[in-house]
């Protein structure tokens, strides 16, 4: 409308001019674009819901919130099934909780202008205030697969606690409890390897232990443990002939949480490089060869020489799977490689000091980082094994059940590395600008969330013969979501 009312103000202007201009503008047909009708073929979406952890529940920037909450991909898929949908909506945009006047779960993340910082705001959701339900969306942040059926799990996870329907409810009973006629079971098993990652592989790998209650918070969950209750989940969603969408589980060390900080952070000159040579001797002066020669190989030799430059240099770290030469005096060091994925929080302790009145004592330098900020490749490996092991189970499970549509987020987040196409924009991994992953480096983005309901809806068009790809207003549009939170929203 702009356009033409500027092109008619400049034709009036030409007719004062000339009287024998024609000030009539011919009318422009708007191009016809054809509706097409939505055919759900048959589904019943009268009682649509969710079941899941953090990606389900809408959380990002490292917070649950209100409007984050309404960006959920369950409450997008909702809107495009024509259903009503509740959410366990939390009290403001702040996001955290607070027990009484203490901060316990800290506010969302916004960016400063250089990267990530928490908003500076005290949050108004309290800990322990039980809302009144039921609720449609089910997910419930840092639930791990076999939490979802343990009775009284809100009183070890603030967030179902708030929304259990009694104290000894289980999240699974209670979604049951409302008989869906349609679900998402998603992001099953991310949790189950995601705490041992974030920890830097702190925790331990439980394949071959069967019993989830000995786990600790960040252990790998035992495949066979994931496979008995994935399977019972599906049975009982299905029980009563509702059909579902389920996802498989991408590779959480493609995330930027572990690929955003470099492994060679270290600027230096000539001379302190020469001076922490020195320091290390041990490592790069022909000790340490001499010493290991009948305990360790030319390889580990060569993996352990910690050696710095004139100009960028690999951190030093704690490395538990070397080699035990502790008899010897050498502890268990080396500088990081390529291979090895320094964490997203280790970004701002590396170069701090160990001990603020010894100036030798920097973190990553002459103290070498501790286990909890460095993925080795040896770690990676074992988060590898036990996500292909969960997604085995996930893809049998789903092409054994008429019932169940296969979402591909696997694939997803692999084509997502590169680029991945939503509308006008190119969306991929990197952390801020990229677009999918909000700013904790984990989680989505509105954007990306939005996104992956169109990856749901695509699955349940293949599966199901539904044409929510090709219908007139079927699918989100990317425009409609956002990137990145204003600090102002509260």
């Amino acid at each position: 409308m702009k356009n033409y009312k500027y092109i008619g103000l400049l034709l009036m202007s030409l007719g004062l001019v000339s009287c024998d201009v024609d000030n009539e503008l011919e009318v422009i047909e708007a191009a016809m674009v054809e509706e097409v009708a939505l055919n759900t073929n048959g589904l019943d979406f009268s009682n649509y819901v969710s079941v899941g952890a953090s990606f389900t529940s809408g959380y990002t920037d490292g917070a649950l919130f209100i409007a984050a909450q309404e960006s959920s991909f369950p409450n997008i898929l909702a809107g495009k099934f024509g259903t009503d949908f509740t959410q366990p909506l939390m009290n403001d945009n702040i996001g955290g909780m607070v027990f009484g006047p203490a901060v316990v779960l800290e506010p969302r993340l916004y960016f400063n202008g250089a990267g990530p910082a928490r908003l500076d705001a005290t949050p108004t959701t309290q800990f322990g205030q039980v809302i009144s339900g039921p609720f449609n969306n089910m997910g419930i942040p840092g639930a791990k697969s076999f939490h979802l059926g343990v009775p009284g799990y809100g009183a070890l996870n603030p967030y179902f606690g708030r929304m259990a329907s009694s104290p000894g409810a289980t999240v699974l009973g209670d979604a049951l409890a409302q008989s869906p006629t349609f679900f998402t079971l998603s992001e099953i098993g991310g949790n189950d390897v995601l705490g041992y990652a974030t920890s830097g592989g702190a925790g331990v790998d439980q394949t071959g232990n069967f019993n989830p209650a000995t786990y600790g918070g960040n252990d790998i969950t035992d495949p066979n443990v994931f496979a008995s209750v994935f399977s019972d989940m599906t049975n009982a969603l299905t029980a009563n002939g509702a059909k579902g969408v389920v996802g498989n589980v991408p590779y959480v060390t493609s995330l930027p949480y572990f690929t955003t900080v470099p492994h060679n952070p270290i600027p230096l000159d000539a001379g302190t490089a020469g001076a922490l040579n020195a320091g290390y001797a041990p490592y790069n002066g022909g000790l340490l060869v001499a010493q290991s020669y009948a305990m360790i190989d030319a390889a580990e030799v060569a993996k352990r020489t910690i050696n710095f430059v004139e100009g960028q240099n690999a951190v030093v770290i704690v490395d538990e799977d070397l080699t035990d030469l502790s008899a010897l005096g050498i502890p268990s060091y080396r500088q990081a490689t390529a291979n090895d994925l320094l964490v997203l929080t280790s970004s701002s302790f590396i170069g701090t000091l160990a001990d603020p009145s010894n100036p030798n004592s920097v973190n990553g330098v002459g103290v070498p980082l501790a286990n909890q900020w460095v993925l080795t490749d040896t770690e990676q490996a074992k988060v590898k094994t036990a996500t292909d092991a969960y997604n085995m189970t996930i893809e049998a499970v789903a092409a054994a059940n008429p019932n169940l549509a296969l979402v591909d987020l696997f694939g997803f987040l692999q084509e997502a590395s590169t680029g991945i196409q939503f509308d006008e924009y190119v969306m991929n991994t990197s952390l801020v600008m990229g677009g999918l992953v909000s700013l904790d480096g984990v989680h989505l983005t509105g954007r990306g969330y939005a996104l992956m309901a169109n990856k749901i809806l695509a699955a349940m068009d293949a599966e199901f013969g539904s044409n929510f790809t090709t219908a007139t207003g079927g699918l989100a549009i990317a425009g409609d979501y956002t990137t990145n939170y204003s600090p102002s929203l509260r």
